[in-house]
């Protein structure tokens, strides 16, 4: 590399490729969110879902989105390469998030019956079933991205990707500030459509920075993708392809019972397949860490059935049971204004557009000035908006990432610290800690619900403490799951177990969703629920998970020296 190249193609440490994946991530990641932030509301509020449907159209839905990146990914490394399935997946989110946008007529009760409206509802199914396959197209290859920037051994590949996941939290932490505040303040239709309009802004982004990407992101071998197969080229015919999995999720996604089913198949299948390979095909230390990566997927799989109560119960319970002003800064008489987050995010890509342009000519100080100016935008934006703006039972959700931000550089400093004195905790260890937490998470939600039992809201500072302890968890839990992967598992099945892995995630939506549905609520329109039945329904599904999280926390640590040893020396 000549001493002029790094100018060139550097900028403030990093490839410049990485600022562009950055923001295509975090638009992605800001539509992702925001719809998430409002589904179970939309459905059980505009279309009079009931609850045990509203939890299992969740629960469909949250696996579907973890499944099919396996398939996205899987076409890109042998077809597509990765610019190609981010435009295609970055084309089908946008033409979910417009659909999102149409609500159609509200649903209504006549004579005790749900009379809805079934056109606005097959839209409704048409979008999520293309924001599932966009997702799958671009959430995997976006990440590969990144690694391919970096030359081999590069030592800033690290803090390359704890900037890019910085970049997911960033997307999902205004995602609920604006697009859950818009829909549920304004109309649906404006959260979802300020949603799409993030992904809009990514797909341009990402389209704009392509000669930041070096050519890191074609195609291995573009004459297979221009072969004929039939009277097609193998590349449209994936396109086809993928429009046929739109209609064919299109359908499975309005028979949610068809998801779950086959999320149970697929979990006894993949026990059945990993006895045989183990007893058939491994040696005895294969074994053993095959055994001990299983365990680990298993631990990811409880943490994250814990976890995504957040975008479920804990979102129906903060709705029906919780106050939502954080601070006392809302009047009583207060208006509600456009959160400052819109005018900071739309201005972000914009600047940081300017920001590589003056890098590229040599500009540097600039550069970094509107680098600057950008981050300033948006502390300012997020200070504004959590302090000055009512939330609501959607927008409330932005704790999670927000979390995630605060504590990062703190676990970041951490492990190493620990590392240096011979204290940093296995990968069975971390994995029991971060059980535990995401168990104890739940104590604050069953002293919320034991508090609005009485008839009155509860403190929405439960719910701040319950986040709070929750990320404890997964920065515990972050070091462990795709190092793990490919770091134990035996070489010539390690595309399977990352395959295993992600589905492993998409099974956790499904268990989720039917543990969500023990708080399920009948609820009759127009009258108010009863705060005692409700606040007993809730405190009896976070004490169940209260136990699961720590029970099996504190199974994972009897076992951790034994799956330490299983490991082999791996850390």
């Amino acid at each position: 590399m000549s001493a002029a190249q790094p100018h060139a193609t550097d900028f403030l440490g990093h490839p410049k490729g990485l600022f562009v994946c950055f923001f295509t991530e975090m638009w992605e990641r800001f539509s992702f969110y925001g719809m998430k932030a409002l589904l179970l509301l939309y459905i059980l509020k505009y279309h009079l879902f009931a609850d045990d449907a509203g939890y299992d159209l969740l629960g469909a839905y949250g696996g579907l989105v973890y499944a099919v990146p396996v398939i996205g990914g899987l076409l890109a490394d042998r077809y597509l390469g990765m610019r190609k399935a981010v435009v295609l997946g970055g084309v089908l989110l946008v033409l979910g998030h417009i659909g999102m946008a149409f609500e159609g007529e509200q649903a209504r009760i006549v004579d005790g019956v749900v009379v809805r409206d079934e056109a606005a509802l097959q839209v409704f199914y048409l979008s999520l079933a293309l924001i599932i396959m966009g997702v799958g197209f671009l959430k995997p290859n976006i990440s590969t991205i990144v690694g391919r920037l970096y030359p081999k051994n590069d030592p800033r590949l690290d803090s390359g990707f704890t900037l890019f996941y910085a970049g997911i939290n960033v997307g999902a932490m205004f995602a609920s500030l604006v697009c859950a505040f818009l829909g549920e303040t304004y109309g649906w239709k404006y959260g979802f459509g300020a949603a799409g309009i993030g992904m809009i802004a990514g797909l341009v982004m990402f389209i704009w920075g392509q000669k930041y990407l070096l050519g890191h992101a074609e195609p291995n071998d573009p004459a297979l993708l221009r072969e004929k197969v039939g009277p097609l080229s193998r590349e449209w015919l994936i396109y086809l392809g993928s429009v046929g999995g739109v209609l064919l999720v299109w359908q499975l996604i309005q028979r949610t019972w068809t998801v779950h089913g086959a999320m149970h198949l697929i979990a006894l299948a993949f026990v059945g397949w990993f006895i045989w390979f183990l007893v058939k095909k491994c040696s005895k230390v294969e074994r053993e860490q095959m055994i001990a990566l299983v365990v680990l997927i298993v631990g990811v799989l409880v943490f994250f059935t814990l976890y995504e109560q957040t975008y479920g119960s804990w979102v129906t319970f903060t709705d029906r049971m919780l106050t939502k002003d954080l601070f006392g800064q809302v009047a009583g008489d207060y208006v509600p204004t456009l959160p400052w987050a819109i005018y900071s995010l739309g201005l972000s890509p914009v600047l940081m557009i300017a920001a590589l342009m003056a890098s590229d000519k040599g500009r540097d100080g600039l550069a970094k000035g509107l680098v600057g100016l950008l981050v300033l935008g948006l502390v300012v934006a997020i200070t504004h908006d959590v302090v000055l703006v009512p939330q609501t039972a959607g927008s409330l959700t932005f704790l999670g990432a927000f979390f995630i931000v605060i504590l990062s550089p703190v676990f970041a400093w951490l492990w190493p610290w620990l590392e240096k004195r011979g204290m940093n905790p296995s990968k069975p260890a971390k994995m029991a800690i971060g059980l535990v937490a995401a168990g104890l998470a739940f104590l604050p939600m069953i002293a919320a619900a034991d508090a609005a039992s009485s008839g009155v809201m509860a403190s929405v500072w439960w719910l701040v403490l319950a986040y709070f302890i929750l990320e404890i968890g997964e920065m515990c839990l972050s070091p462990i799951g795709l190092s793990a992967v490919t770091q134990l598992s035996v070489a010539r099945v390690v595309g399977l177990m990352m395959g295993a892995f992600w589905l492993a995630t998409a099974y956790s939506e499904v268990l989720a969703a039917q543990f969500g549905k023990l708080a399920s609520i009948d609820r009759v329109e127009g009258q108010a629920i009863d705060m005692a039945q409700a606040g007993a329904t809730y405190s009896h599904l976070f004490e169940i998970m209260l136990w699961v999280g720590v029970g099996s926390g504190l199974l994972f640590l009897v076992l951790s020296p034994l799956v330490k040893r299983w490991m082999h020396g791996i850390k």
